[in-house]
């Protein structure tokens, strides 16, 4: 576990993130007392096709015509 003062912090921080980011644990003290710990955040996960199936119903209705009053918004131009 790496630490540094604040003030080393402050001077090298790209390197600091590196660092966290290659997996190291980074501690950032102020006055000899830890007060932060850098880690990297876990990029999100990749969208599964089909993941909502069985979850979303859709109502009978779903495919009728809108009322005229809601159609009234929208033109075809």
């Amino acid at each position: 576990m790496a630490q540094y003062s604040e003030h080393d912090a402050k001077t090298h921080l790209s390197r600091l993130i590196a660092e966290a980011v290659a997996g190291e644990e980074v501690v950032i003290l102020r006055d000899k007392i830890p007060v932060v710990r850098l880690s990297p955040i876990a990029p999100p996960g990749r969208r599964q096709f089909g993941a909502f199936k069985g979850r979303i119903a859709l109502d009978d209705r779903f495919n009728d015509p809108l009322p005229h009053e809601d159609r009234e918004g929208w033109s075809l131009a």
